[in-house]
């Protein structure tokens, strides 16, 4: 009897270079986008709407202190870090500095 696809083993994803992945999107986009210190720009290169409103949902849905969401410049901050961190902790190879 031979297997069927929904038997197949999962196929290993190799960690991805996330500098490389987003310094080509920036270099694609209209813009010149500084995403490695802005929480703007980089959601604009990973199309995730970056107005305030949405980066205010998105802080508070990945568990932003409530004292760094009264201030948007320390939310932003801090959401910076905590996507770089995600997308790390899903196979990304975001460089040590980054995440600090």
């Amino acid at each position: 009897p031979g297997t069927s696809a929904g038997t197949a083993a999962p196929v290993a994803i190799s960690e991805v270079d996330v500098v490389a992945q987003l310094e080509k999107r920036a270099a694609a986009h209209g813009e010149k986008l500084n995403w490695r210190t802005s929480i703007v720009d980089l959601l604009k290169l990973l199309d995730i709407d970056s107005s305030l409103s949405e980066r205010k949902a998105l802080a508070t849905e990945l568990g932003c202190p409530a004292d760094l969401m009264a201030d948007s410049a320390s939310m932003n901050t801090w959401l910076h870090k905590e996507v770089l961190k995600r997308i790390a902790a899903n196979g990304g190879n975001v460089p040590a500095n980054m995440l600090d």
